[in-house]
Formats: C-alpha cells, sequence, structure tokens
C-alpha cells in the first residue's frame, strides 16, 4: 500500500529521461550501423578522407559509449531515489494466553495484519531525483566533450599523415633534378670544367634526399599508429589529397561566447548544480522523517451480554527525533557545502583554462596566416627564382656549384614548410572548432 502524500518527483523529468534513453538507443543502433557497413565499403587502396577518419573515429567510440552509458545509469537511479521506500507488512498473534485457553478465551487476543509506509525527510525525495538528474546531464555533457575530443585528434592525426605524404612526393618529385645535376656535374668533372668537391657535394645530397625518406617513413609508422588508436587498420590507407580550405575564421569575440556552451563547461555546471542539491538534501535532513502504520486485528468469541467481540483498527504515526544527532546532521551539511564550493573552484579553473586555450589557439591561428601569406605572395616565389638564377649561373661558370644545391635543397625545403604551415594552421583551426563549437 502506497500513500501518495505531496508530489511525486518521478514525472518532474521523466520527459527528460525518456528522450535521453530513445537517444541513446537511436545512437547506438546507428553507430554500429556505421561500424558493420562503412568498412565493408572501403578497399584498403581507397584514399582515406578527413571526412572519413572522423565518421570512423566517432562510429561506437567506446570512450563516449561509456559515458552514455553511465549517463542512463544515473537517471534509472533518479527514479528509485525519488520513490518511497518499499511499505512493510506485518503479520501477528497478539494476546495469545500461553497457559489454558485457546484464541476465543481472552478477549485482547487477536490476529493482525498491518502496513508500515516510511517517509523521507523533508524534500530529501524529489532533491535527490534532482541530484542524480543532474550527475546524469553532466556525464552526457561529458559524452558530447569527448566526442568533441576525439573529432579533434583525428583530424590532427590526419593533417599530419597528410603533410608526410605531401612531403614525401616533394622529395620524390626533387629526386631525379638532383640526380640529373649530379650527373651532370660528373661529366663537367670529367673534362676538367669542374671539380671534385662539386661531384662530391652532388652525391652527399643525393644521399641526404634518401635518409629524408627514410625518416618521413619512420615519422608515418607514428603518425598512423596515433590515427589508428581511433579507426583502427583503415589507418594504414592511403591519405587523400583533398585538403580542407580552413582560411576563414569568426571574430575572436564570437569565438568566446562558443566557448561558453562548450560541453565541459557545461558538464562542470551541472556538477556545481548537483553540488548545490546535495546541500539542500543535507539541510533536509535536519528535519525529521516518518512513518505511517495502519493495522486490523481480528478477534473471535462473545462478550459477556453474548455479542460478538468487535475487531480493532489500529493507525500510528512514527516521527524522527533528529536533534538526537545534531552533530551528525551539522557535518554532513558541512561536507555538502566544502563539495559545492570545490565544485565552483573546478568549474572556474576549467573556464580560465579554456579561455586561455582558445585565446593562444586564435593567436596562433592567426600568426600561422600571416606566415601563409607570406609565403603565398612572396617566399615561394623569391626561392624558385634564387634556384633558377644559381643554376643558371652554374651553367655559365659564373657561379659556384655550392650555391646551386644551397638553393635547389632551400627551395625543397621551403616548399616543405609551406605544407607544414598548412598543415599546422588546419589543426589550429580543429582546435578552435572543438574550442568555440562550430563545424569546420
Amino acid at each position: 500500500m502506497f500513500f501518495p502524500v505531496g508530489l511525486d518527483p518521478e514525472h518532474i523529468h521523466s520527459g527528460r529521461r525518456q528522450m535521453r534513453s530513445a537517444l541513446i538507443h537511436t545512437t547506438v543502433a546507428v553507430l554500429a550501423i556505421m561500424v558493420i557497413v562503412a568498412p565493408a565499403h572501403a578497399r584498403p587502396d581507397t584514399p582515406l578522407t578527413m571526412a572519413e577518419a572522423v565518421d570512423l573515429a566517432l562510429a561506437a567510440e567506446p570512450g563516449q559509449m561509456a559515458l552514455e552509458a553511465r549517463a542512463a545509469a544515473l537517471d534509472e537511479r533518479a527514479v528509485v531515489a525519488g520513490e518511497l521506500p518499499d511499505p512493510m507488512l506485518r503479520l501477528g498473534l497478539n494476546n495469545f494466553p500461553l497457559e489454558s485457553g485457546g484464541f476465543s478465551t481472552e478477549g485482547m487476543t487477536q490476529a493482525t495484519v498491518g502496513f508500515r509506509q516510511a517517509f523521507p525527510a523533508g524534500k530529501t525525495r524529489s532533491l535527490s531525483y534532482e541530484k542524480f538528474g543532474l550527475l546524469s546531464d553532466q556525464m552526457s555533457e561529458n559524452a558530447n566533450a569527448r566526442g568533441r575530443s576525439v573529432r579533434t585528434a583525428a583530424q590532427k592525426a590526419w593533417l599530419e599523415l597528410y603533410f608526410l605524404d605531401r612531403a614525401e612526393t616533394l622529395i620524390r618529385e626533387s629526386r631525379p633534378f638532383f640526380a640529373d645535376l649530379a650527373e651532370i656535374t660528373r661529366s663537367l668533372y670529367a673534362v676538367g670544367r669542374k671539380t671534385q668537391q662539386d661531384v662530391l657535394r652532388a652525391e652527399l645530397e643525393l644521399s641526404r634526399l634518401d635518409d629524408r625518406l627514410i625518416d618521413i617513413e619512420r615519422r608515418r609508422g607514428r603518425a598512423q599508429s596515433a590515427l589508428a588508436e581511433w579507426i583502427g587498420k583503415e589507418a594504414r590507407r592511403p591519405v587523400a589529397s583533398n585538403f580542407p580550405n580552413w582560411s576563414s575564421l569568426a571574430p575572436l569575440t564570437d569565438l568566446q561566447q562558443g566557448l561558453l556552451q562548450h560541453p565541459a563547461l557545461l558538464a562542470a555546471n551541472a556538477q556545481v548544480d548537483a553540488s548545490a542539491a546535495g546541500v539542500k538534501i543535507a539541510d533536509e535532513r535536519s528535519k525529521p522523517s516518518w512513518a505511517l502504520d495502519v493495522g486490523y486485528g481480528y478477534r473471535e468469541g462473545n462478550l459477556p451480554n453474548g455479542d460478538p467481540r468487535s475487531d480493532l483498527v489500529t493507525v500510528g504515526v512514527t516521527v524522527g527525533l533528529p536533534f538526537f544527532r545534531k552533530k551528525s546532521v551539522d557535518s554532513t551539511l558541512t561536507a555538502a557545502l566544502q563539495d559545492r564550493s570545490a565544485a565552483k573552484s573546478s568549474m572556474l579553473r576549467l573556464e580560465r583554462e579554456l579561455v586561455s586555450q582558445l585565446e593562444a589557439e586564435h593567436a596562433q591561428w592567426r600568426e600561422l596566416t600571416r606566415r601563409l601569406d607570406l609565403y603565398d605572395t612572396r617566399i615561394l616565389n623569391q626561392a624558385k627564382g634564387q634556384a633558377e638564377a644559381a643554376l643558371l649561373a652554374y651553367q655559365s661558370d659564373a657561379g659556384d656549384f655550392a650555391d646551386v644545391m644551397r638553393s635547389y635543397i632551400g627551395y625543397l625545403n621551403t616548399q616543405i614548410e609551406h605544407i607544414r604551415l598548412s598543415v599546422d594552421r588546419a589543426q589550429s583551426y580543429a582546435v578552435l572548432a572543438n574550442l568555440a563549437g562550430f563545424t569546420p
């Protein structure tokens, strides 16, 4: 038997809980389909795009799924916390004579059945429901933050592979030119027009190019391992050549506004609210709890005048006396207040950390953009012109071979550095998208 006294908190957020449960099941189903279907259509030699890498990384990502499962578990615990304790059934035989007689001998002998329903102190039920709901919100936001972090990590790993792939392509395309240059130098040395030092220098630069290719292979292995953490064996596929055109960015003030809705901050705020609910719960425990007892007693036999004995009904109320545990209640309230203070401090620390990270990343993106503009408008053309001029001077015996090699190696390094800057800026853009909450 239940006694619906006051507002049942189970219905306060039932809609939210049902929506979240449906969303979790739908998300898991969709992600499971993506895991099964997506790799089936990807051949090992099919170029891997950044968008596909992100989709593979987010599909059934175990860390995010674990947080969503914890959120669902907390939702269910909220329901339990908001319900009344289970009622208790009492069966008994009262005042039965032991020495002589039977069930109808004594007037107070009776068979009893009773129910007892306890009611927690104050509003602890609704507040406990609220607290668990807020903790569930915290876990859901942590899951969203995890999804953003995984997306950014996959994007940065893919971009690193893109850089290594383009750098290797540039070196391999440049190597025949340096090999031809070495062969020409050997021919000129054979007829006495160049020195042996020029030949050795050309051969040394060829060896250095081969060493750079070996180093790129080493770095590619590490970059593929970093990407494989998120997408598994698909990281071994070749990288697609389409590079994201992330050249424009919103003003810093807009990004700062977006940062306020970062799921990590929302999770921290939910933790603060849950701690505040904990304070209210501790305060409500200073109020008395109580219980309602209802009983029925059945009697047999007759009264002296011949009338049958009447059955009995018992109704009682039990009230707790919390002032006997005042020290315990005060300590619980103090602990809850300290938890709330700690949660607020943690949220403030996280907010400052994220704001600082956003401003630093924005400054880096801005400086990388300036450098890229300089490379595009001046440095690349100047390095190429310098290399061509040095080669013409060398061919006409008006220049030194060392200048030729130095100029062309410098031009190659300039091209690689240009790709490096482009990749660094794109990686910075991915971090800013994570922090400010916009889709690249």
